[in-house]
Formats: structure tokens, C-alpha cells, sequence
């Protein structure tokens, strides 16, 4: 556990470290972990806006090329879109109609995450696919909802490929230009974690909201 709180904090270090022991390879890897971040409603956890801001610091320091990252991250994102659009359309229906979910379903999905993105894309529709891209967990779970809510896929398509640009787009530029700040530098890991609660805000007082209108 220690180990994976390194990793998540110290980005930069293990980015680095990585392109020093293994040189282009490292695109792969980038490419992996956004793809099962978007496409793979088991791996939610994985680092989605920290690892695109290490990705765009790195580049600066020519480490890595800023659009080879863009280009790949883009596609990266928006193709675990697609697989979990179509993972949702095949075994959505079936789960949102159960009262009781199977025992492997259970095991391979958070059933009340799965339910808050529900209830996110109903309220918000398309817009829930553009915006829920800069939040952690919801970005996993709303395709799956698009595609179990039999969403009509080139309307999904418009959605994605508008929110990988703007996602990919932003947190890597915002670190290409402020990666290698000396301040965000020496402080990397307090520049992670403010990042994530930033983009966790809207789920945590979402959360609130429901809990609150709950009680009432």
C-alpha cells in the first residue's frame, strides 16, 4: 500500500525513471494505464489527471514528445471509452433491471459508484460524458451507464472524442507549461493531491447533496 501512495504522489520521479531505464517504451505504459483508467470499470483507481500533468512535465524537459502524448493519450482515452460503452451495452441492461446482481458482478463492480453515475447521467445527459471526464471514478462508470442506457453510439462518439481533446489536452499542457515550476517541483506531491481533490469536488458534494436530500 505504501508502495502505491509513492507511486501515486512521486509520479514525476517514477516517470522519469522509467524513460531512463526503458526510453520509448514508456509511451506503452502511458498508454495502458489511461486506456483501463477509462475502459475497465474494475480499475477506477488507477491515476488519470495526476498522470497526464507528470506526462506534460516530462515533456517539457524533452524527456518525452509533447505530441506523440497528446496524440496517444487522446486516442488512449477515447478507445476505453468505446470498450466501455460496448462493455455497458452488452451487460448493462441486465444489471440495472436485477434486483439482486449476480455474485461475479458483484465482485467486479462498486455497485453504489455505479449508481451515483447512473444518477449523474440521467441528470445531466452528454454533458455528464464531456464534464465527468475531469472526475475521478465518474469517468469510469459513465460510459458503461451510456451504453447500458442504450445511448445512440455516434452521439457517444461526439462526447468522448470532445472530452479526451479537452482532458488530455488541458492537464498535459497545464503541466508541460507549470510541470517544472521550481515550487510544483519541489512540491509535486501536494500539486497531485490538490489535484485530485479538485476533481473530486463535484462528486464529494454531489454526495452531500444526496445524503442531505436523503435525510429531508
Amino acid at each position: 500500500m505504501e508502495t502505491l501512495v509513492d507511486l501515486f504522489l512521486h509520479l514525476d520521479r517514477h516517470l522519469a525513471a522509467f524513460v531512463a531505464a526503458y526510453g520509448v517504451w514508456i509511451y506503452g505504459l502511458l498508454f495502458l494505464i489511461i486506456f483501463c483508467e477509462t475502459g475497465l470499470v474494475i480499475t477506477p483507481f488507477l491515476p488519470g489527471d495526476s498522470l497526464l500533468f507528470a506526462a506534460g512535465a516530462l515533456a517539457a524537459t524533452g524527456a518525452l514528445d509533447l505530441k506523440t502524448v497528446l496524440a496517444l493519450l487522446m486516442i488512449a482515452a477515447f478507445s476505453g471509452d468505446t470498450l466501455n460503452y460496448f462493455v455497458g451495452r452488452a451487460a448493462g441492461p441486465r444489471i440495472f433491471r436485477a434486483e439482486d446482481v449476480s455474485t461475479f458482478w458483484h465482485r467486479v463492480l462498486n455497485r453504489q459508484h455505479l449508481d451515483r453515475a447512473h444518477e449523474f447521467f440521467d441528470r445531466y445527459g452528454w454533458l455528464a460524458i464531456v464534464t465527468g471526464r475531469f472526475m475521478p471514478i465518474v469517468r469510469t462508470f459513465v460510459p458503461f451507464v451510456a451504453g447500458a442506457g442504450t445511448m445512440p453510439y455516434p452521439r457517444f462518439t461526439a462526447c468522448i472524442i470532445a472530452g479526451a481533446v479537452i482532458w488530455v489536452g488541458s492537464c498535459v499542457t497545464a503541466g508541460f507549461l507549470f510541470g517544472n515550476v521550481p515550487f510544483v517541483k519541489e512540491h509535486f506531491s501536494l500539486v497531485v493531491i490538490g489535484i485530485i481533490v479538485v476533481s473530486m469536488l463535484p462528486v464529494i458534494i454531489g454526495a452531500l447533496r444526496h445524503r442531505g436530500g436523503a435525510r429531508a
